[in-house]
């Protein structure tokens, strides 16, 4: 039992900390939940933060919450995804509260003008950051498939402007018929 409550509380104060400090949306998040959940508490594996980017991503919701959700949902159960969801929604929901109640000030102050743009400087890299540990992963499995999924998944979007949405779909679809593909030839070689 006292595993079970030091978890639920790591898990909070864990999600309550990368949600406090995830400024520039959700991809920022994840290279910091790589940080915590992999590298430092080994809670999960490095594959299975490329499987709850992918399902955070095509969940409806934001992907900060999706993905805190997963985590908690696989190590402590309901009770472990209510826990990373409060911890996630909490910095964003006092954050957003004090913005919209200063507004007025905020909007034409250049200090506060210059931070951000300064800021956006900092998430677009970090994002990069994020593009370049999820690629690398796909491309050091040296899977064919996948980094051909990779690569049309890629000119989809940036070539020729196919929505997200059905790129997810069709590589979700593309997936799950694979697997089934694999499994019913291992079946057929018993």
């Amino acid at each position: 039992m006292k595993t079970k409550k030091n978890v639920l509380w790591k898990i909070f104060i864990s999600t309550l900390y990368l949600s406090a400090f995830t400024f520039g949306g959700g991809y920022v998040i994840v290279t910091l939940m790589k940080k915590k959940f992999v590298d430092e508490y080994h809670w999960i594996e490095e594959d299975e933060m490329l499987d709850l980017v992918a399902i955070a991503q095509s969940a409806p919701g934001p992907i900060a919450v999706n993905g805190a959700i997963v985590v908690g949902f696989k190590l402590v159960g309901l009770i472990g995804a209510l826990v990373a969801i409060l911890g996630t929604i909490i910095p964003p929901f006092l954050i957003i509260s004090m913005i919209s109640v200063f507004y007025q000030a905020f909007r034409d102050n250049a200090v506060i003008s210059q931070l951000l743009q300064g800021m956006q400087a900092g998430v677009g890299a970090v994002i990069a950051s994020v593009v370049y540990d999820m690629g690398s992963g796909i491309v050091h499995s040296k899977s064919i498939v996948s980094l051909l999924i990779m690569l049309g998944a890629f000119l989809a979007s940036c070539v020729f402007g196919v929505n997200v949405v059905y790129i997810i779909l069709a590589c979700g679809l593309f997936g799950a018929l694979r697997t089934l593909l694999i499994v019913k030839k291992e079946d057929s070689g018993k």
